[in-house]
Parts: C-alpha cells; structure tokens; sequence
C-alpha cells in the first residue's frame, strides 16, 4: 500500500492508513533515510494508538516504553548500535516476542534479528514537505 502526503499536518492520514493496513500485526519496521520522518511518523502513529505520552527517539536509551489504552507499545531506535551484542544485551526478544507493539527505527542494522513477521514502512523522501509512504507486509 503505498500513500502520499504533502505537509507534516497530514500525517495523521498516513499513520490511520498504516492502522488500517496492519490489521493483527505489531511489529513494525520503519525504513528511510536519516531526517526522513521516522520519528515524527512514529510520533503521528503513537497518537492514533491512544498514547499520551511524549513520544521521542530512544536514540540512546535503544528502547522508550509508552502506554496507550492498557497495552504497551515499545519503541526502538538502533542507529547508534555498534554491534549485534548491544541488542542481545537488551534482551530485544522479550520485547519482540511479547505480543505488544514494537516499533522500530533502523531496522537494517539489526536484520537478521528481525522477527518472520512484520510491516514494513518504507518513507521516501519526495521534497521538503512532501513524502511517501509504503507499507508491505513482510
């Protein structure tokens, strides 16, 4: 499925579409370039989930934890990971295999970890304020 948007205000059209597309599923990996809008996504996507919290990268704490509406929804950032180690020190199976949302941003860098399941969300770059947004079941 793909969807376009041309201004950050419409985001949540985006994050709706990808709720609607995920159906069961609650791991999601977020692909894009660096200051592609992974975050400010996840942030629009968190707010459609029913969080209230304050949504922000856990660039260096790895994992944020957020509450929405008596589930839990777990949020990663591995950009800044040197090696595989790192997420196995985590203990990233506990939090994937949990059955709640997961959330996660670089997930290239920790592919081979990846669960058998999950949506990828691919955001193109198309102009400053203009994205695209592509979401494939994996």
């Amino acid at each position: 499925m793909n969807i376009e948007i041309n201004h950050p205000e419409k985001l949540g059209t985006a994050a709706e579409a990808l709720l609607g597309f995920a159906g069961n599923e609650k791991i999601f990996a977020f692909e894009g370039e660096m200051g592609a809008g992974k975050t400010t996504f996840i942030k629009a996507f968190c707010e459609k989930l029913g969080v209230r919290d304050v949504v922000n990268s856990p660039t260096f704490s790895i994992v944020n934890e957020y509450a929405a509406d008596g589930q839990v929804i777990y949020h990663f950032d591995f950009y800044r990971i040197k090696n595989l180690q790192e997420v196995f020190d985590i203990g990233y199976e506990e939090y994937f295999y949990s059955g709640n949302i997961c959330l996660i941003e670089w997930p290239e860098k920790i592919r081979e970890l990846m669960p058998e399941n999950y949506i990828e969300v691919e955001i193109t770059v198309l102009s400053e304020m203009h994205r695209s947004f592509s979401f494939t079941r994996i």
